[in-house]
């Protein structure tokens, strides 16, 4: 059989031998030839005797299995509306390619991208404390306060600038006290353009409203009834005098306990031994429109004294039933907080920070004198030493934060501390171990010293953000801003034993041990050579 003769337009011609040798047959290929049926987009593919059509990527067959048609991508429900995100302008929509997503917050919200809140930037104090925060849906703005420049972050004051009126300097103090954004209930002074008291003020958001004089005291007579304002001018009759409510007194059991300081109520909270007795807490005091920062204890009269930041005040009232609180310093001052009794000699001491001073003064206000005035920044907690005859307190300047002391009347002052400190806010001194010992917001430290500067030691060193601290037996408790409670420290073994956590939350400020007797008094009494009978005369 003679060889067959392939016509020359055929190409890439397979030859085939099959099994039987009388016949040789040859495949075509028709990928080749043109003799297919393979549409656009598709790709031939030439088999034995035959061939078959493959679309290319992103194309599939149609019904005849030749022609490709483009494969319609799936649906994206971030394009057509059938995601269930929180709307564009709070969260974004994340499509995966196979028709599912998922739903992410945008910056400044918080939330599961389902459903998203706007975050208070402002409550998080990110400005300077010197500017003015605005919150908006999903940001913040921050703008320098009159007499700064700056972009709000950082914000200095101008060279030319005036000095802080009391006004001020009282309005700043209270901010940093509320945390930088004040409650609707909560009361900040209302300052002129340059400085100076508007002569009507009012309570936070409510419709309490009074007149005040240029030094910023209510003008009595002038608190408003609900929904009316005083008109304060002096040609306008005041409105009807609106009373004060009287602060709710109960009297507390016998026994040791704590006293604290929580805005504008002073807690009750007893000792069994130094375990905290938390369920029989309880409110000694309410004190509508305070913010009660310092707090001691008379233990020879039973009384009470606090310092008011909001009120400017410092006040007193007996553990007797039915006592009513009572006013003993109510001018000149600006940011009272802390506050020491000397229970033997009758004295009070107490801090102001917003005119860097340390006072003193008879338990009844008298015989008022300054003490220091210079060289303070930012003072704050105050101990006393009646049997040694020391004071001692805390500035927690942030450029030179330092503990000082000096005798009862003010003689030999002298740095104690101020290496390895940051924010000495809490400040005890315990009569029996004979040690002074602060709590640091800073450092996060509870650490303790003798007098003369030796025997430095850390009790503990995983604090929160304490804000004062109290010595009672072998234990310490402090005030806590970051768990708003009262929290227990052993000072032996250095662990944590105990914390209160008041059912209503919000800072604890101050904090005092109340004795059932006077301690110190038999060695003090020794120590002054001071007899039963002259002490009896002193305190008649």
């Amino acid at each position: 059989m003679g060889a067959t003769r392939v016509p020359p337009q055929l190409v890439a011609i397979r030859r085939q031998v099959w099994p039987t040798p009388a016949s040789v047959h040859l495949d075509v290929d028709e990928c080749a030839t043109g003799f297919h049926r393979c549409g656009p987009n598709s790709v031939c593919v030439n088999l034995l005797g035959s061939y078959r059509c493959e679309c290319r990527s992103g194309y599939e067959f149609a019904d005849d299995r030749h022609t490709c048609i483009l494969i319609t991508p799936p649906p994206d429900p971030c394009e057509d509306g059938r995601h269930n995100c929180a709307p564009a302008s709070q969260a974004r929509c994340i499509h995966h390619g196979d028709g599912s997503f998922s739903c992410a917050c945008l910056p400044g919200y918080a939330g599961d991208g389902h459903r998203c809140t706007d975050v208070d930037e402002c409550s998080e104090n990110r400005c300077h404390p010197s500017a003015t925060c605005s919150n908006t849906p999903g940001s913040f703005s921050c703008r320098c306060q009159p007499g700064y420049y700056g972009d709000g972050f950082q914000c200095t004051p101008e060279p030319t600038q005036r000095p802080r009126t009391v006004c001020e300097r009282w309005r700043e103090s209270l901010l940093e006290h509320y945390g930088g954004t004040p409650r609707d209930d909560q009361y900040v002074p209302q300052c002129e353009g340059l400085g100076h008291f508007t002569p009507l003020q009012c309570h936070g958001k409510s419709d309490f409203c009074w007149c005040v004089d240029q030094d910023g005291r209510e003008v009595q007579g002038t608190r408003s009834q609900p929904g009316i304002t005083p008109a304060c001018i002096p040609t306008v009759a005041p409105p009807t005098i609106r009373p004060t409510p009287r602060p709710d007194v109960t009297p507390p059991p016998v026994g040791t306990f704590l006293l604290y300081a929580q805005g504008q109520q002073i807690g009750h909270l007893p000792l069994n031994g130094t375990r905290l007795q938390k369920d029989m807490a309880k409110t000694l005091l309410s004190l509508h429109g305070s913010i009660v920062v310092g707090i001691d204890y008379d233990c020879r009269e039973r009384m009470v004294y606090w310092t008011d930041v909001a009120g400017r005040t410092i006040s007193r009232a007996s553990l007797e039933p039915g006592a009513e609180p009572e006013t003993v310093i109510n001018s000149g001052l600006i940011s009272p907080e802390g506050l020491a009794i000397d229970h033997f000699r009758r004295t009070m001491y107490w801090t102001d920070s917003g005119l860097d001073k340390i006072e003193r003064a008879r338990l009844d206000g008298s015989e008022r004198r300054a003490l220091f005035h210079t060289d303070l920044v930012n003072p704050r907690a105050i101990a006393v030493d009646p049997i040694q005859g020391n004071l001692y307190w805390t500035d927690w300047n942030r450029e030179a934060p330092k503990i000082e002391m000096s005798s009862l009347d003010g003689e030999n002052r002298r740095i104690l501390v101020n290496k390895d400190i940051g924010l000495p806010n809490g400040l005890t001194f315990d009569p029996f171990s004979k040690l002074l010992c602060w709590a640091d917001a800073g450092t996060k430290k509870l650490e303790c010293i003798l007098p003369d500067g030796t025997g430095r030691r850390v009790i503990q060193n995983n604090l929160n953000y304490p804000f004062n601290i109290v010595s009672y037996a072998d234990h310490f408790y402090h005030t806590d801003w970051r768990r708003d409670g009262v929290i227990a420290v052993n000072r032996d073994t250095s662990q944590f034993t105990d914390e209160y956590l008041p059912e209503q939350r919000s800072h604890l400020y101050g904090i005092t041990a109340v004795y059932p007797y006077c301690p110190g008094k038999q060695l003090l009494r020794q120590r002054l050579g001071i007899s039963r009978v002259e002490e009896h005369r002193s305190s008649s």
